[in-house]
């Protein structure tokens, strides 16, 4: 019987380097980079499209990002897909781990599946080449269940934005022996690194069997094996996710595949990947993988440059023009501005070490906020204030709750959008407002098929997202 592939699509990691644009509480493979579509959602379409044969995806996340993962699945058609939660971010190790026990909880008795991995936050230039290549890795690891395959990928440049695989003996056509793993060089040892022509920057896809990958983890990382087998006895279904046990699971040591697994076993393989790619990991791994402009320029949304060259510039909420500059990076978000030099991104996390010290929140949040009803956008903030913009999605409802601290006034701008408060339930339509005074018992809801907007105002001696009781709630929060 011919073993089953089920992807694993790890969507955990905070892309802290692509700051203000990718936050903490909406890291960057849920934003859209490079089309219309997320990261998350493009490497879903990546896989659709490749043809592999295989299961629905078991996707793998941090709770917090439960309902932005469910909601995007759906709208890329993935529904079937199992979001798996991790209580507590602990790397990639062992939320393989867990996908390789979700994966055998799935697969028929006695079966060891296959376990296809994929970084959620990856941009692939030709899908046939990567399809190919997933193809061959697929196959080796069918007949030799104990193989660890990842794919390298073949060099471009000197770049010390990845670690490196020296490829050993070959195993069949673009298929070799791994030979030794690099972390991250400095320039200079790039450079000899790409010329030497034996050299592959390594992807972060892997592709194995169940059984095989755990008994290298039990090998290689008892603690973390341990913490996940013991964290899975506890799993239980919640409405469309999976949950584990969290002290036990948090007892995991944080730990990449590449530390615990990859670099210390002796059964490694490597199947080449001959396309463009990238991890997108920062703004000139980003810059460099799109097309730019005849003057080198690449810029998004309402940009007007002059006499400009070599940069990246990204508008998100109004008008930015850049003129007589090169070499920088630009990005315009509501509520935070970053100019760079090129050559100068990665130093972008010492601006979040200042954030994180001052114990500001612009690392963690934006004023786009998610929830699992729609979003919010706040306007203005002020003493005893505070504007927001709401959507709520079609047939969705925040929950029945009331504040302490602040009453609030909603008006409508598209939509129709059913108020409970108190004892009274009504209806109030685009143009007309409700008033929820201090203390009330109130829900807001979207019966219709459009989204529901409204402008909120809240006023009180003291505005905070914590000021709030929750009575019903739809979503279990």
């Amino acid at each position: 019987m011919q073993q089953s592939v089920y992807p694993i699509v790890l969507a955990g990691g905070q892309g802290t380097r692509l700051w203000p644009l990718s936050r903490q509480s909406h890291p960057k493979q849920f934003i859209s980079l490079v089309d219309e579509s997320s990261l998350l959602q493009n490497t879903l379409e990546r896989l659709f499209r490749s043809r592999v044969e295989c299961a629905p995806p078991i996707v793998v996340c941090h709770e917090d990002y439960r309902f932005i993962v469910a909601q995007q699945l759906k709208d890329t058609g993935g529904s079937s897909a199992t979001i798996l939660l991790e209580p507590e971010s602990k790397n990639t190790a062992p939320s393989v781990a867990l996908g390789a026990l979700a994966a055998q909880s799935q697969a028929s008795k006695d079966e060891n599946p296959v376990l296809l991995v994929l970084p959620a936050d990856h941009a692939i230039e030709d899908e046939a080449v990567f399809a190919a290549a997933l193809s061959k890795a697929i196959d080796l690891a069918r007949k030799d269940e104990s193989l660890l395959i990842t794919l390298g990928v073949k060099p471009t440049s000197p770049s010390t934005d990845y670690g490196y695989i020296q490829r050993g003996e070959a195993m069949a056509e673009d298929a070799f022996q791994a030979k030794c793993f690099i972390e991250k060089p400095n320039v200079e040892r790039a450079k000899s690194l790409l010329a030497a022509g034996d050299y592959f920057w390594n992807s972060g896809v892997f592709v194995f069997s169940s059984r095989g990958y755990l008994a290298a983890l039990a090998r290689h990382a008892p603690s973390v094996h341990e913490a996940v087998q013991a964290s899975w006895q506890s799993v239980r279904h919640d409405e469309d996710f999976v949950r584990l046990e969290g002290e036990t699971f948090c007892q995991s040591p944080k730990i990449s595949i590449d530390y615990a697994v990859m670099e210390v076993a002796d059964n490694v393989a490597m199947v080449v990947l001959d396309t463009g790619w990238s991890d997108l990991g920062s703004w000139s791994a980003l810059s460099s993988f799109q097309q730019p402009d005849a003057e080198g320029n690449y810029k998004h949304g309402d940009v007007i440059l002059h006499n400009t060259s070599n940069s990246y510039v990204r508008a998100s909420s109004h008008l930015v023009a850049v003129l007589g500059v090169s070499d920088l990076v630009v990005v315009d978000t509501p509520d935070a501005l970053l100019i760079a030099n090129k050559h100068a991104v990665d130093d972008v996390r010492i601006v979040l070490d200042k954030l994180a010290r001052s114990e500001r929140q612009e690392h963690k949040i934006n004023r786009m906020v998610y929830k699992p009803w729609g979003n919010y956008n706040c306007l203005d903030a002020g003493e005893g204030y505070l504007v927001k913009h709401i959507v709520v999605d079609p047939g969705q409802s925040l929950s029945l709750q009331s504040h302490r601290h602040r009453a609030e006034h909603w008006v409508v701008l598209k939509g129709t959008a059913r108020v409970t408060c108190n004892d009274k339930t009504y209806s109030v339509q685009q143009n007309e407002s409700s008033f929820i005074p201090l203390g009330a018992k109130h829900r807001l809801e979207n019966l219709g098929r459009t989204p529901l907007e409204i402008i909120e105002v809240q006023s009180g001696a003291h505005i905070s997202e914590d000021d709030v009781i929750r009575y019903q709630d739809i979503y279990g929060r």
